[in-house]
């Protein structure tokens, strides 16, 4: 099926199975690597983007629901990786293996676009589906609360 889509502010239109995940489509149909597969099943989150402004596993959707959709991908956060999140991760060192930060950071950029100031519950909250092995949780939440502007709160 054909489907026609913005990746990162650019047009697409791909032909693929309707039941092909978005995962997919990015990774070997457009090349673009950010977006890992983690679960398959949308219970880890590495796999997160944005759907027309809201974060969404790319692994549960499917090519046949993304018909006009806005995408945006790691890649397309910040195109020097200087989008505050990012810039954020870096100065805290946050990740260790590395492999579930994109997922983290497309989260926490999507919390603090909606939330520009959140409380420590608020953070946790908005990215208690989101996991990471090496368990940087904390060092997560002090990069979102720079990014925020403020302080991590006890």
């Amino acid at each position: 099926m054909k489907v026609s889509f913005k990746v990162n502010g650019v047009a697409h239109t791909v032909d693929v199975p309707a039941d092909m995940p978005l995962l997919w489509v990015l990774r070997d149909v457009l090349d673009l690597k950010g977006t890992k597969f983690g679960c398959g099943i949308g219970q880890c989150a590495a796999c997160t983007v944005h759907i027309d402004g809201e974060p969404a596993r790319s692994c549960r959707r499917r090519a046949s629901t993304l018909e006009g959709a806005d995408i945006v991908t790691i890649e397309g956060l910040s195109a020097d990786g200087g989008h505050p999140v990012q810039r954020a991760w870096e100065a805290l060192d946050v990740p260790q293996c590395g492999y579930c930060q994109a997922g983290q950071i497309m989260t926490a950029a999507a919390l603090l676009k909606r939330n520009p100031h959140p409380s420590d519950a608020d953070i946790d909250s908005a990215m208690s589906g989101n996991l990471c092995r090496c368990n940087t949780y904390l060092r997560i939440r002090d990069a979102i609360h720079r990014a925020a502007g403020a302080e991590a709160t006890p």
